[in-house]
């Protein structure tokens, strides 16, 4: 993402050095811009597509369409919110390490996932208390 290769890690390198949060933070303001374009763009695109359709058919189509639109973005304004959160962690300086046990979270799994807030491990159990409560 961001055009950034993934972040190689240094022999003896300590975990969330400047160089790290840099290299994440260029990630999620990347990521963001790119979100918020898209935004923009279906804005511009449902006015511009907007149109009174005298077949029903053609009009449940173009609301079909719109709703499914309106559903991605409302999605996407959600993942907006917490890329916020997680650059904001970035400035605090509490990005990388879980929220639930305080471990660190590993380069490799930021990378993958850059606003993740707990550790694989918590996160599995977090995944199966959500099964077994039926959400």
């Amino acid at each position: 993402m961001a055009g950034l290769k993934p972040y190689q890690e240094q022999k003896g390198e300590e975990y969330m050095n400047p160089a790290q949060l840099n290299h994440f933070k260029l990630i999620l303001q990347a990521w963001l811009e790119q979100l918020r374009d898209e935004m923009n763009k279906t804005v511009s695109h449902m006015q511009d597509e907007a149109a009174n359709f005298p077949d029903p058919a053609d009009r449940a189509t173009q609301e079909e369409e719109f709703s499914l639109e309106l559903r991605t973005r409302d999605r996407e304004r959600k993942l907006i919110k917490k890329i916020e959160k997680t650059l904001k962690k970035i400035e605090e300086d509490d990005f990388g390490f879980c929220e639930s046990c305080g471990i660190e979270i590993g380069i490799r799994r930021l990378e993958a996932r850059p606003t993740a807030d707990l550790c694989i491990d918590c996160k599995t159990v977090a995944e199966l208390r959500e099964k077994q409560m039926g959400f």
